[in-house]
């Protein structure tokens, strides 16, 4: 029955996927089934490439490139840009953790304009940048970033804001 191996792809896609953090799928037990994944669902890369991590200007408050990257590389301005995660994304509008593109870190609970790791909140336009960004909502915490169009680890379709 291809119904249940289907369920069974959408969970794991779904709880991997949707963690907000860099966590690695246990490996599959040997089956003697066929157990690839339907043509439609896209499996997370295998180098573990994080999809919430952007490169933003960080040439000070009188700045207003407003380049944002996903990838590493010099801004218009000429400085390098900064590797910060996503923490939320509201409506075209990135809420950023500028401690590192490694961190893990999220909203702290306690002041909803910091990290968890106490840095203070970046909220970075993604209008205009090309970028494509998962926008599901506040009950999800994909926070998917992509140079193409595609779909989210969630299931949605990504956007973009021209």
């Amino acid at each position: 029955m291809r119904y249940p191996k289907l369920l069974v792809v959408a969970f794991l896609v779904v709880v991997v996927g949707c963690g907000g953090g860099a966590g690695v799928a246990p490996a599959p037990e040997a089956s003697s089934q066929d157990t690839s994944a339907p043509a439609d669902v896209q499996p997370e890369p295998a180098s573990g490439k994080r999809h919430d991590v952007v490169y933003v200007c960080n040439c000070g408050p009188d700045c207003t490139c407003g380049d944002v990257a996903t990838e590493p590389r010099a801004c218009s301005c000429g400085t390098d840009l900064k590797g910060a995660h996503v923490v939320r994304i509201e409506k075209t509008d990135a809420l950023l953790c500028t401690c590192s593109e490694e961190c893990e870190c999220s909203i702290d609970p306690q002041d909803a304009t910091r990290c968890s790791c106490g840095q203070p909140l970046r909220r970075v336009s993604l209008a205009g940048t090309g970028l494509y960004f998962c926008n599901c909502g506040d009950s999800c915490s994909c926070n998917h970033i992509a140079n193409e169009p595609g779909e989210c680890s969630c299931g949605m379709a990504l956007t973009t804001a021209g």
